[in-house]
């Protein structure tokens, strides 16, 4: 039984409560402060013109408060579903309230629900309908004023100008909230392109690298017995035997690397695949252990297998042998394969020298023959992607490589891999023991 996922980090309190539960609460708090104080409380020396203390005494004005708190609080509980709708019961609501009070004003504390509904539509609701919002809060003020000003009822320093100001700034906040999230979004979309670019570019060198080294000992072992098949059939026989033997080793690689890629996909995706497969080619293959990544354990049988088929492959090891880290364990192997299958396919030589190189804090890696040179070896378009395929192992291991004709005739590969020295030490498949 696979052990259950941790639990995500608790969020934040302002990100737990609903925006809607947040507006209530302000709007709330403004609307009941002036009630407790200037009406419930003992009466003092100081009032308020505002709010006098008989304001609510007429049943129109408690009706009309009533009214008020009930379109706030649907407005509240609807600000995430039906915004638009929301936000204009919000602002019905504080218009009645100050009706209510019999205000020709609109109340500064009152306004600051509205501010944070506004904040709330900036941040996750397109600029448009933000800008829509802004500018029916601003116009409600405006029309305060403007009443005011045709009643002949203006004096003093108007509070509208202020509100006006707190709107403007809440609507920036949630637009600010609103460009982050659309590029935190921007750069968890180009993160996840750039992992599915990078994991098709990986499974792109797993197959070029397990298939072309053995297509090319097909082809040669199939070219000997097609020459030799009348004059020679033992020969031919035990050429064909070897192309048996490498198509079914090429075969299960493949069957490996698409069982590695389907086992990846059950994790990622679980569900009715996770039950038992039904199906008996299922049962054989997909679910079976994946064998132990290639590295360069595997050199020896790689050098006898391309020895069979015809080019001569010699193996220098050099320095002390020892562990390696996975990953630079298998990229030397791969990038020895393929240079390898270079020689094979297109070099037209009789062998080449493979010189493993074990260093205090790098591998080094040496692949030379006496072929063509760059006549065959540096046509990426015709002959494929080998060299753009090591090249892309040694950069993802921060190392160096090279690539080109030697002086004196034939072709060089060589490769400079870093093995830090901590994780050398107990990292990585063991090579075998012994000199080539």
């Amino acid at each position: 039984m696979s052990a259950s996922a941790p639990l995500p980090p608790p969020l934040p309190l302002l990100k737990r409560v609903p925006p809607g539960v947040w507006t209530a609460l302000v709007w709330g708090a403004a609307a009941v402060q002036p009630i407790v104080e200037y009406v419930l409380m003992p009466q003092r020396h100081e009032y308020s013109l505002s709010y006098p203390r008989d304001g609510l005494d007429p049943l129109t004005a408690r009706v009309l408060l009533a009214l008020a708190f009930l379109a706030v609080l649907a407005g509240s509980a609807l600000l995430r579903r039906r915004t638009a709708v929301a936000y204009g019961l919000l602002i019905v609501g504080t218009v009645v309230a100050s009706v209510a009070w019999r205000q020709d004003e609109v109340v500064p504390l009152q306004f600051l629900g509205v501010d944070v509904a506004l904040c709330y539509v900036a941040a996750t609701r397109p600029r448009r309908t933000a800008i829509i919002a802004a500018a029916g809060a601003l116009g409600v003020l405006a029309g305060y004023l403007v009443l005011r000003r045709l009643t002949g009822e203006e004096a003093g320093t108007a509070s509208e100008p202020f509100v006006a100001l707190t709107v403007v700034i809440a609507w920036l906040i949630g637009n600010s909230l609103h460009q982050a999230r659309a590029h935190t979004a921007e750069l968890h979309a180009r993160t996840a392109a750039q992992a599915v670019t990078a994991e098709r570019l990986r499974i792109a060198r797993e197959m070029h690298d397990t298939v072309a080294h053995s297509i090319g000992i097909i082809a040669l072992q199939a070219g000997a017995a097609a020459r030799v098949v009348e004059t020679q059939p033992a020969k031919a026989r035990e050429a064909m035997l070897t192309v048996e033997h490498t198509g079914r080793d090429t075969l299960a690689g493949l069957r490996r690397l698409l069982g590695a890629l389907r086992q990846a996909d059950q994790e990622q995706e679980p569900g009715p695949r996770d039950q038992e497969p039904t199906d008996r080619h299922d049962q054989g293959h997909s679910r079976a252990p994946l064998r132990p990544a290639a590295g360069l354990a595997d050199l020896e049988r790689l050098a006898a297998t391309t020895t069979a088929a015809g080019v001569r492959v010699e193996v220098r090891w050099q320095g002390e042998r020892r562990p390696l880290p996975a990953d630079t364990d298998l990229a030397a192997f791969r990038i020895v394969q393929e240079a390898v299958t270079n020689v094979v396919r297109h070099a037209g030589a009789e062998g080449c020298q493979v010189t493993v190189e074990y260093r205090e804090d790098e591998l080094g890696i040496e692949v030379v023959d006496r072929g063509r040179g760059g006549s065959t070896h540096t046509k990426t378009p015709q002959t494929g992607f080998g060299l753009a395929g090591m090249r892309e192992r040694v950069a993802l291991l921060h190392g160096r490589f090279t690539a080109g004709p030697r002086p004196g005739g034939g072709f060089k590969v060589a490769a400079r891999l870093p093995v830090p020295t901590a994780e050398a030490a107990g990292t990585g498949p063991v090579a075998k023991a012994g000199a080539g």
